[in-house]
């Protein structure tokens, strides 16, 4: 596998949320998860962040996270502060699945959490992320079982998640 991590599972890393604040990953142990780089100002941030908010109305109860990871890597589409980024997904799309701290999803200071995603499903072009709104999904298991294009619609991705979910 290429650029192994030395982090054995998704369950082993510990992010900041949006605030700032610690998160252990294990806290999803038990969940299936949708793990998403997110962009306010790309032109595909309107159609992903509505699809998401409905997936995850639809599944949350049933065991599904959607984890937020806002990056700025991609056409600089992602400029703003956390703060910021809260209030655009928060308001304008009435998000309520966890949005964290913005990372780097490539190059030299890609997050540690995305270099594990990457190296456990790499990508048809490569292992690099391409743009926003790549999408792997985890089992209950913390398995990386699949990683979907940018511009793979989130609701067409919703049988697998269902799959995933034991509600196929």
């Amino acid at each position: 596998m290429a650029a192994q991590s030395s982090k054995g599972s998704i369950y082993d890393f510990t992010v900041k949320d949006a605030k700032g604040n610690d998160v252990e990953l294990s806290k999803y142990k038990g969940k299936v998860l949708l793990i998403v780089n997110v962009a306010s100002q790309c032109g595909l941030t309107s159609s992903n962040y509505t699809e998401l908010t409905k997936l995850y109305e639809n599944h949350k109860d049933k065991g599904l996270e959607i984890l937020a990871f806002p990056c700025n890597q991609f056409g600089g589409q992602e400029p703003g502060n956390n703060e910021q980024i809260l209030e655009f997904a928060c308001t304008r799309f009435k998000a309520e699945f966890p949005i964290f701290d913005k990372v780097d999803v490539n190059g030299e200071n890609t997050a540690p959490i995305y270099k594990f995603l990457k190296s456990s499903k790499g990508g048809l072009l490569g292992d690099d992320l391409k743009w926003n709104f790549s999408k792997f999904l985890v089992d209950k298991e913390g398995n990386i079982v699949d990683r979907y294009a940018p511009t793979t619609s989130p609701l067409s991705i919703e049988k697998d998640v269902k799959k995933l979910l034991g509600i196929a």
